[in-house]
């Protein structure tokens, strides 16, 4: 019963923090990994954890900028990472493996959003490629050191988006399809969900137990810098008053947002909040395979539900998640390591 996929008796909710999270969690002796933990939502995650006494290893893409940033910071170490470029991730999942550390919180919260079509090296769209497949084989090269952790979990950072519709499987590349980056982006985030049910299937043996995470509407996370969306005033604005309703200050700034729809934001210490849960509350030992919001599991919703909440089937469809599984081991090149 305590893995469906229904909201269980946790004490936080929408409001709450991520001081509030981490308040009472004690890290020490613990190694985490946060990718894109040097801005937005990331940061906020990789202090949290350092401070809460986890060794963390921030990857970056530009290493000096985030070394710069963390100067002060003794717990966090940075190495370089492109999770576009698969060369990069093995490059960094080897000097992690070869420094012996264990890996006990991996959260995989990098992430672009609405850019224009993009491609990897491989001919990838840029928005598969780093939100879903660059972690796929993040995670899957880190195993041996999750299973050394002896109790590991991994984040997923998905996003509501998620609600958009499934994977566009005959074309998960948008080779013939006429691109959407709202779409891609949605298919991305599915794929997030997918990812963490298929891990924790196959986990759950090395005590290792995933979770995807909706973490809320962060204007100030910079996240969609590449599509020119987000208005500099309105983000400063929403990180200060920290709740707004959506349509009356959208109309009033005139900003075209296509989220426009949802009813509130979340500063960035709120939208930290739901993947530290994930990754130290003890409600969800023995947990894991679900997707998680406002520092709670996520009620599952049906396919044609109209609420902006809850988590629709195709994010969470066990068979999804092994077809979309193989087909990333193919795409990577990647496989768990045998026992």
């Amino acid at each position: 019963m305590k893995n469906l996929q229904q909201p269980i008796n946790s004490p936080f909710n929408f409001h709450s923090t991520a001081k509030q999270i981490m308040k009472k969690i004690d890290l020490t002796g613990k190694y985490a990994i946060v990718t894109g933990g040097y801005s937005g939502i990331g940061l906020v995650t990789s202090l949290a954890l350092a401070h809460a006494g986890a060794q963390v290893t921030v990857p970056a893409r530009h290493p000096d900028t985030a070394r710069e940033l963390f100067a002060n910071e003794p717990n966090i170490t940075v190495a370089t990472l492109d999770l576009m470029d698969p060369h990069s991730i093995d490059q960094f999942a080897d000097n992690y493996l070869a420094s012996g550390h264990p890996l006990h919180i991996l959260i995989n919260s990098a992430g672009i959003m609405f850019p224009p079509l993009r491609r990897d090296s491989r001919r990838y769209e840029s928005q598969f490629s780093t939100n879903h497949l660059g972690h796929f084989q993040l995670t899957l090269r880190l195993y041996p050191a999750l299973q050394k952790a002896h109790g590991a979990r991994v984040i997923a950072v998905s996003s509501r988006a998620q609600r958009m519709g499934s994977i566009q499987w005959d074309d998960i590349n948008w080779e013939h399809t006429p691109y959407d980056p709202h779409l891609a982006y949605a298919q991305s985030k599915v794929a997030n969900g997918l990812f963490a049910v298929g891990l924790d299937q196959y986990g759950q043996t090395d005590n290792i137990r995933a979770f995807a995470v909706h973490p809320g509407l962060i204007p100030t996370s910079g996240l969609g810098r590449a599509s020119g969306q987000y208005h500099p005033f309105m983000s400063r604005l929403i990180n200060q008053l920290g709740l707004l309703h959506a349509r009356n200050t959208i109309e009033a700034a005139k900003v075209d947002f296509r989220t426009a729809d949802y009813d509130y934001y979340k500063t960035l210490q709120q939208g930290a909040a739901t993947q530290l849960w994930a990754a130290t509350s003890p409600q969800l030992n023995d947990m894991g395979g679900l997707f998680l919001e406002d520092s709670n599991v996520a009620t599952a919703v049906s396919a044609n539900s109209a609420s902006r909440f809850g988590v629709r089937p195709w994010t969470i469809d066990p068979h999804d998640a092994k077809r979309l599984w193989t087909i990333s081991e193919q795409l990577t090149n990647t496989k768990l390591p045998q026992n």
